[in-house]
């Protein structure tokens, strides 16, 4: 069965940084608890493949590139969350476009949506930022925002 069709399935939001351990971690107790596998998600920017597509002619080898980057990420923040001990049913996908439209199209149907937010700062110091906020407005299943202020 397609992951993206399974109604268990808990999808979370990363971005690759540093500070998606702690979200991942967490998807990682909320997958094993409802039983569910994960899907974890990465977006690329439509401002990203914009100034990509600027630099070469050959849009489709940056395109690649990008998507090869935001792998290597995820990539890196799987190994700092989870070591050696992966959770078995987990997949990655990285996709092109807005993060909290691409993930409040993606909790269409899931059993739950993780994203993380990095703590106070950003635009005049909110407490909750863009991505988090749109995601938990807007998705179509219950959403667990995880902080970021203890990075694990």
């Amino acid at each position: 069965m397609n992951t993206q069709s399974r109604s268990d399935r808990i999808v979370v939001g990363v971005d690759g940084s540093e500070y998606s351990s702690n979200t991942l971690q967490m998807a990682g107790r909320m997958a094993a608890a409802l039983g569910g596998p994960l899907d974890v998600i990465t977006c690329i920017g439509m401002s990203d493949y914009y100034m990509a597509s600027l630099f070469e002619p050959e849009l489709t080898r940056f395109t690649t590139e990008l998507e090869e980057t935001a792998k290597r990420l995820v990539d890196q923040g799987l190994e700092r969350a989870f070591g050696s001990g992966r959770p078995e049913d987990l997949t990655v996908t990285v996709k092109f476009g807005e993060p909290a439209k691409v993930l409040v199209e993606e909790s269409r149907g899931a059993q739950l949506l993780v994203v993380g937010r990095r703590g106070s700062g950003g635009f005049l110091s909110q407490p909750i930022g863009s991505v988090s906020r749109a995601c938990s407005a807007h998705a179509q299943c219950p959403v667990l925002v995880v902080t970021q202020d203890d990075k694990g």
